[in-house]
């Protein structure tokens, strides 16, 4: 089984919280080869982030678009920073996702290496919570998960840590 990060543009019959949350939970009750991670969807309900463990890129595509959700990027993603179960139990305790795109001569390895050398900085910014992050295999970039009171918080963290960051996006709240 792999794990897939898949993104989508939401529609806009689904551009609520209400109309949002019932195509998730008719995408996880139609699940069949496949289990659905998590999803963050931004705080405006225009996009979606949704991780989903599948035997393969097609099939977790599939299962999202059966269900009438526009995929417009798949990858093929590890998490870093927090274990898979943890992170089932804490999908909605992050309010802010960070992307950056990866420079052409970022390795795995590298990238492991700083973040276990820089994630110590963390601790300059206390009222941020890091969660997770998905890095997506081919190394084209990386999705990071906060709880913080704010995007400033978020900038700074990104800064103790030495990390650029591409965009931010606030995540919709329960």
């Amino acid at each position: 089984m792999g794990l897939f990060l898949l993104e989508s543009t939401i529609d806009n019959d689904n551009r609520s919280k209400t109309a949002f949350d019932e195509k998730v939970a008719t995408l996880e009750k139609s699940l069949e080869q496949s289990e659905l991670i998590e999803v963050q969807v931004s705080s405006d309900f225009d996009k979606a982030f949704f991780i989903v463990e599948s035997d393969n890129e097609d099939t977790a595509k599939e299962a999202l678009e059966n269900q009438n959700i526009s995929v417009s990027l798949v990858k093929e993603v590890r998490i870093v920073g927090q274990d898979l179960e943890d992170a089932k139990k804490e999908k909605g305790k992050v309010n802010y996702l960070v992307e950056w795109n990866f420079p052409e001569d970022l390795t795995m390895d590298a990238y492991l290496e700083r973040k276990k050398k820089n994630s110590v900085h963390y601790a300059e910014v206390p009222e941020v919570d890091f969660a997770r992050t998905y890095v997506c295999e081919d190394m084209t970039k990386c999705l990071c998960f906060y709880d913080a009171p704010d995007e400033d918080a978020v900038k700074r963290a990104r800064e103790a840590v030495k990390t650029p960051l591409d965009s931010i996006t606030e995540i919709s709240h329960d």
